[in-house]
């Protein structure tokens, strides 16, 4: 899925920095950029946006202001240089707080929660062909057939689970995901990233290719991998 969003920021190197960030990310799509705080409010009256990255301190509209406004089917994300207003931000729900300087890997955390708000885990099927993955919600699971799985990345906190069709964030470890998987299937091969060895397209001494993305190979998981490797190979 991806997500729609728009950044309202009156200061223009915050908002190419978080432009930058939000073209590194694949399930965000940016659909506007407001440094006018009454000019985004008459986008949202028109358009569908799911995100927005807001800064607090604007004139007109403050951005605490703004986020009372809004339909409550957009998610927040409030970036700011004052860290005083952190707790107003929480009270009004938004997802996150950033603090500028803004980090990439820190705003990659912040959008992260879009998928996953709040805690998850991937529970092991009866079945081998598919796993559970717990999300937000008492008893709500979302099932993922093993065969749609490209590669799982660790995010610190939260894991990423690649498949053509989306990218499904869960907080977890990479540890709890690849004891759910079936090991003849998938192997890790860099601390980041699980792989499933039937989505590989090519490989070096150096890298994997899995969809046209380029994952590296950790030195400690290096041995291991090709061994598999050599088990297929002609």
């Amino acid at each position: 899925m991806n997500f729609k969003c728009i950044i309202v920021d009156d200061e223009p190197p915050a908002t190419r920095i978080l432009e930058n960030y939000i073209e590194k990310v694949s399930f965000l799509e940016k659909v506007g950029v407001f440094n006018d705080s009454l000019k985004a409010l008459e986008f949202l009256n028109t358009q569908s946006v799911d995100v927005i990255f807001l800064d607090i301190q604007m004139p007109q509209l403050t951005g605490l202001q703004i986020s009372r406004i809004i339909s409550k089917d957009i998610k927040v994300v409030f970036t700011t240089a004052y860290p005083d207003f952190a707790l107003e931000g929480f009270e009004l729900n938004a997802i996150d707080y950033l603090l500028k300087p803004i980090a990439f890997e820190r705003f990659y955390q912040a959008v992260s929660k879009l998928n996953a708000e709040v805690k998850a885990e991937v529970v092991t099927s009866t079945s081998s062909d598919f796993i559970f993955v717990k999300t937000d919600g008492k008893n709500k699971f979302q099932k993922l057939f093993l065969e749609e799985i490209l590669y799982v990345e660790s995010l610190q906190n939260y894991v990423c689970i690649h498949t053509q069709k989306q990218q499904l964030i869960t907080h977890s470890s990479l540890k709890n995901v690849l004891e759910s998987l079936p090991e003849k299937d998938f192997i890790q091969i860099h601390k980041s990233f699980v792989i499933a060895l039937k989505q590989i397209e090519s490989t070096d001494s150096f890298s994997v290719f899995i969809n046209s993305k380029e994952l590296p190979i950790g030195a400690t998981y290096k041995d291991a991998f090709f061994e598999r490797i050599d088990q297929n190979k002609i």
